[in-house]
């Protein structure tokens, strides 16, 4: 007679369905321990470790690739809240394959013992009695802790697993997160099915893009989150799936919701509800259940069907009395509307990583602006991104828009730079059927209208065309949009943020950008700093890195070469180096370090070329570079870097050159003087002077008596006194300042508390 194990005492009881102690779990469990006796396995025996091969694992992935494309940014996600707890997350197929990982390196280690690892199965048949194979085999949610597990080499683990649906109804894969039995708590469960319902939400579009999706839920305020229900109909009213609180609020299975059709569900015509939606403006409507339970609801539909088969379905004109104001009709835009959306559906699992959180990576300038944005959040300011092509100002973008209140609403980008001015207007408002020859025979909506109740994001709004920014300039005081063609106009509210990396104000002038429309437009103004601006290089380098490997690939950059990548100017900035990655990650392979030859001959040239013919903003060192010795904590890159470099690409790359003393800068071959004969990476000194040096020299001309220019302090002095005029001159503007002078932004910060404080603007 099969028996539960003892239970340890430190383990505390806990309440609810999955406890460890409720009659629930325990007959769970013991159920379990019996269909592990019936496969022969031993309590004792060592499990079996095989592990598919990386090609087969790869094919596994394929196979399920929609479970993995969606789950896959939700297990970051999940990752980051158990994060330094002894834990790992873990997805599987239905057979209990293990397809993904993540976890602590602590606990990785030890899981590598027991084989939890992607391309082994963890099944019952397998493994015995455990959270993965017994929750795919009872088809709901368990937590297996220490004892429970029927191996004895797997006792050591806590596990709590949730399967994963499909929008069919079938289980298609589990959701786990093991750890350390010593470190169980009885909350990882609800974070567990939290994160298995939101793939499955995410799914539901993905696998249904052309029908109309019906979120629910009997409280107003639980609309759009994850306990929302969601039932899927065709155009006409006939049901094809329901997520699990769907069935949780309807009191029915997926399998007896077949015979159903919307108007038994929620006793209405479907045409009715059309209608309603109609005239919702945006608002949830109210449905009645076939149980009689009162419920709010959205309908969410591809833009492109809502524009074009729904508009048969609302081809009743409504009558004078029931519109007040029939030229200004509200025509709401289910959503979200996957065929406008800037992200795709997995994206949108990346919510949390693409924050404005996710974005702060340690440099002070984004930072600030990130501080500045998250100020503005719920006021639907304006907003405006000023920065160099390729500094992530659509990035930036979508993270204000996730972390709005508006995240659930679309996201609509239009680049003003890229579309033929032939068509950006029809682009941005729509057109009428007959507006043009050539058009579709519905016509279609403009961008502008697809973005309501969400975000429109103008990138490169400078390169708008001039007859067309009084158009937009109307559309955002009045809040309607007239499409091409079309004598009606329709409600439209969307959050604004825009994107340029020219100057505005320079346009105005040259009467190429409405003023009106600047100011319209100007409500909070924040500047991306280009990437050779940016102290957090190495940590951004990484990330992007890390984001191009699989899971089996363990990539780095060698410390010659991300020194490389700190002296370079970046003219793509983050689109370069992305691509740049891309490449070496491919020539690198399964593993090792990202070395010189790994990297594009053209690139390198343009590094080699750029260290003869321009002037770098000096890092690391600027102090060095501009004539000072080296400061605390501005140590020069050790030498064997340098020429671990110059062996690697015998042209070279950097000339250690030395310290330049008052307007003169010596050579690489004449160091000059032995306190200060410390390798500095710069480029080689032009025949110019640096402002800085400049100010030396007008310095020590003026007073013959001081102290010579070589003096730390004075030099110190010197460097303050530039900064202090050049920010004088430009009014605080640091970003003028440091092109004045010709340094970076860091530099001029650096010494933010050495200046005075009236220079700030």
């Amino acid at each position: 007679m099969l028996s539960m194990p003892a239970r340890a005492a430190t383990v505390a009881h806990g309440q609810g369905l999955y406890a460890l102690d409720s009659d629930h779990h325990r007959s769970a469990i013991l159920q379990s321990h019996g269909r592990s006796h019936s496969f022969g396995l031993q309590a004792s025996e060592k499990p079996d470790y095989s592990q598919l091969q990386a090609p087969a694992i790869a094919n596994a992935r394929d196979e399920n690739r929609l479970l993995y494309q969606h789950a896959s940014p939700v297990m970051e996600t999940l990752y980051e809240q158990i994060a330094n707890t002894h834990s790992m997350v873990l997805l599987t197929s239905s057979n209990g394959l293990i397809l993904h990982s993540l976890g602590d390196a602590d606990f990785l280690e030890k899981a590598s013992r027991v084989a939890l690892m992607p391309g082994v199965e963890w099944s019952e048949q397998s493994k015995g009695t455990n959270a993965i194979g017994t929750a795919l085999t009872e088809g709901q949610a368990m937590v297996v802790h220490g004892n429970d597990h029927f191996l004895q080499a797997n006792q050591f683990l806590t596990c709590s697993c949730t399967p994963i649906f499909d929008p069919y109804g079938k289980v298609m894969g589990a959701l786990d997160v093991t750890g350390d039995q010593r470190s169980y708590h009885q909350h990882t469960m609800a974070l567990v099915r939290m994160s298995a319902q939101m793939i499955e939400n995410h799914m539901f579009a993905n696998v249904f893009p052309d029908a109309m999706r019906i979120h629910f839920h009997s409280r107003p305020e639980f609309l759009s989150t994850l306990v929302e229900g969601i039932i899927v109909f065709t155009l006409d009213g006939r049901f094809l799936s329901a997520n699990r609180s769907a069935q949780f609020q309807l009191g029915l299975s997926v399998n007896a919701m077949q015979a159903h059709t919307f108007s038994s569900l929620f006793n209405q015509p479907i045409s009715q509800f059309h209608d309603r939606l109609r005239h919702a403006a945006g608002q949830p409507v109210n449905l009645c259940m076939h149980n009689g339970v009162q419920v709010f609801c959205q309908a969410r539909l591809k833009t492109s069907h809502w524009f074009s088969s729904m508009q048969e379905a609302f081809s009743a004109q409504p009558s004078p009395q029931s519109n007040p104001n029939p030229q200004a009709e509200t025509l709401q835009p289910p959503n979200p509307s996957p065929a406008t959306r800037a992200t795709t559906a997995a994206a949108a699992g990346r919510a949390s990583l693409s924050s404005l959180h996710y974005l702060n990576t340690g440099d002070p300038q984004v930072a600030a602006v990130l501080h500045k944005l998250q100020r503005v959040q719920g006021s639907d300011i304006p907003i405006m991104i000023l920065g160099e092509t390729g500094t992530g100002k659509d990035i930036l973008a979508q993270a204000i828009h996730n972390d709005s209140a508006r995240a659930r609403r679309p996201f609509v980008s239009i680049n003003c730079a890229s579309i033929p001015e032939t068509l950006i207007e029809s682009e941005l408002f729509g057109y009428e059927e007959g507006a043009f020859t050539g058009a579709k025979r519905r016509g279609a909506p403009g961008k502008i209208q697809m973005a309501h109740g969400g975000t429109l994001f103008l990138d490169e709004i400078g390169d708008m065309p001039t007859q067309l920014q009084a158009r937009l300039l109307r559309v955002l005081q009045e809040r309607r949009v007239t499409p091409l063609g079309s004598g009606k106009e329709y409600e439209v509210d969307v959050m604004l943020i825009c994107a340029t990396n020219k100057n505005l104000k320079t346009l105005i002038a040259q009467g190429q950008f409405r003023e009106d429309l600047y100011y319209r437009l100007n409500g909070l103004v924040v500047r991306l700093p280009a990437l050779r601006e940016r102290s957090d290089f190495e940590v951004v380098a990484n990330k992007i890195l890390f984001n191009l490997c699989t899971p089996e690939q363990h990539i780095s950059v060698s410390p010659g070469v991300m020194a490389m990548f700190k002296q370079y100017r970046w003219p793509g900035n983050f689109r370069q180096l992305h691509n740049l990655l891309r490449t070496a990650v491919v020539m690198v392979g399964h593993s090792g370090q990202i070395e010189v030859e790994h990297l594009p001959d053209d690139f390198l040239d343009e590094v080699q070329q750029f260290t003869h013919t321009s002037t770098p903003d000096p890092l690391p060192c600027e102090e060095a570079a501009l004539g000072m010795p080296h400061a605390a904590g501005c140590a020069a890159p050790p030498l064997a870097d340098v020429q671990a470099l110059q062996s690697a690409h015998p042209r070279g790359f950097f000339a250690p050159g030395a310290a330049v003393s008052g307007s003169t800068a010596s050579t690489p071959s004449g160091l000059a003087g032995g306190a200060h004969a410390t390798p500095v990476w710069v480029a080689q000194a032009p025949a110019t002077e640096h402002p800085m040096a400049a100010a030396a020299s007008a310095n020590a001309a003026a007073n013959p008596f001081a102290a010579p220019a070589t003096s730390a302090a004075r030099l110190q002095d010197v460097a303050l006194q530039a900064m202090t005029d050049a920010l004088r001159q430009c009014q605080g503007n640091v970003s003028a300042a440091a092109k004045l002078l010709g340094v970076s932004r860091n530099t001029i910060y650096r010494k933010k508390e050495q200046l005075p404080a009236d220079v700030w603007g």
